[in-house]
């Protein structure tokens, strides 16, 4: 027999990690080696080797998010695989996941047998996108001249949170003036005039997260 596909689950929700236990455990090429409540234990667990796959979520509490870890857990050299396991499948957490290095984005109400398949793809070397969030990508590639930028996506995101301009460059080490050519670019592709409706527009087409 080959060796079994170890796993690292990396979630802030103890009985999410309790439920992806008890799911993965009943294949029998699976071996939940351990579990980590945040994105910096999971970036440290993962520096130790012993993993193939980690399980990540998006979100966590206070501190580090998942694509952070993400970034920080595939940079170094022979690295898990880690693929993403969140409730949130707008453009900007998606381009934001895919960038930092994940194998594979998959939402967590995916049956049983689907999230098998994307362990046992992701642990081959091979894309694991749920069919959604391969459709999204799809579509981005279809229409790249209406798509937003993944920077005009976080522009809009922070919009969305309520940050104003000059918060906003803070944010992103940006220039007032850049933030605005952004915002100016985000309105022509969603046709809108205003910052109002350009967040609507946005969180209508799961471009952003609210």
């Amino acid at each position: 027999m080959s060796a079994p596909i170890r796993l690292l689950l990396a979630d802030d929700h103890p009985v999410v990690r309790a439920g992806l236990r008890a799911v993965l455990a009943a294949e029998p090429d699976f071996e939940v080696v351990a579990e980590a409540a945040t994105a910096e234990r999971a970036v440290a667990l993962a520096a130790t080797g012993g993993f193939d796959v980690v399980l990540m979520d998006l979100q966590f509490g206070a501190g580090m998010h998942g694509a952070e870890a993400t970034a920080a857990i595939t940079a170094a050299p022979d690295a898990p695989r880690v693929l993403i396991l969140t409730t949130y499948e707008s453009d900007a957490d998606i381009l934001t996941a895919v960038e930092a290095g994940a194998g594979g984005y998959l939402l967590k109400d995916a049956p049983p047998e689907e999230l098998a398949a994307a362990v046992r793809t992701a642990a081959a070397g091979r894309s694991a996108l749920a069919p959604a969030v391969a459709h999204r990508l799809m579509d981005r590639m279809r229409t790249p001249a209406q798509a937003l930028t993944k920077r005009e996506l976080e522009v809009l995101q922070l919009v969305g949170e309520g940050l104003s301009n000059q918060q906003i460059s803070k944010r992103l080490f940006l220039s007032q003036a850049t933030v605005k050519s952004h915002l100016v670019h985000i309105y022509a592709k969603l046709g809108v005039d205003s910052r109002t409706s350009a967040v609507a527009a946005a969180t209508a087409r799961r471009l952003i997260r609210r």
